[in-house]
């Protein structure tokens, strides 16, 4: 009897103990569940952080480039009246000088009726192109020259080949030999080459990053801007 009452003592405690075990298996489950959630609230809460960081750069990025698109129209509107103030001066300044053109035209030359004196005509000495400076002035004085000369078209071909210095006269290497005393074929090539539709934009860079430079008068500071005006915006004066 003894040893069924001691069995049974040991029964009852093991199962005491199991209820215990079981219990505390249940509350270290509970508490792991707790720690989950805490950990997914944590998650959560840095999915909202990082959430907020990204709104905030992308206003930041939106404000930059709102500040960048306001600076860059007023910077074009600054360009555009000054655009438009450059071509009103050039308007003008042509409007100028055809009306003293016009003045010249109407002038009556008088010419006495006989002279005594036999005149001969000036020989002027022929001038060099490199290709640096403006090909529109260089015909212009070319012409003067093979006028004053009283130069055929044949001369003048000549005289212009002659004339060619530099990277100027590495454009007779793609003129046909038979061709080299052929003036218009010469002066088409050069104008392709050096007409002022080509330096426009470098005649305009330079017009823009004008600077009075140390030791320079303010006079001969403008009278370099009104060239570079000239050559920048000559189209204004074609009519």
């Amino acid at each position: 009897m003894a040893d069924n009452a001691d069995l049974l003592a040991l029964l009852a405690e093991m199962k005491k103990s199991m209820e215990k075990g079981q219990e505390e298996m249940k509350k270290g489950q509970k508490e792991m569940k707790k720690g989950q959630e805490e950990m997914k609230n944590q998650i959560q809460g840095v999915k909202g952080k990082i959430e907020e960081v990204r709104n905030e750069v992308q206003r930041k990025i939106e404000e930059v480039e709102g500040k960048v698109q306001r600076e860059i129209e007023e910077v074009e509107d600054k360009v555009q009246v000054k655009m438009e103030e450059v071509e009103e001066k050039i308007q003008v300044r042509i409007g100028d000088l055809e009306k003293r053109l016009s003045e010249l035209e109407d002038r009556p030359i008088n010419f006495p009726a006989k002279t005594d004196l036999t005149y001969s005509r000036p020989t002027v000495k022929s001038l060099t192109f490199d290709g640096q400076t403006s090909w529109t002035v260089f015909k212009t004085q070319f012409d003067v020259v093979s006028s004053v000369n009283g130069w055929n078209n044949f001369v003048k071909a000549s005289q212009l080949v002659t004339s060619l210095r530099g990277s100027a006269a590495e454009v007779l290497q793609g003129i046909p030999s038979d061709k080299l005393t052929d003036l218009t074929t010469i002066e088409n090539a050069l104008e392709a080459r050096f007409g002022d539709s080509h330096l426009t934009q470098f005649y305009r860079t330079e017009l823009k990053t004008r600077r009075q430079k140390p030791g320079e008068s303010l006079q001969v500071l403008a009278a370099d801007v009104k060239r570079l005006m000239s050559l920048a915006y000559a189209e204004f004066g074609r009519v």
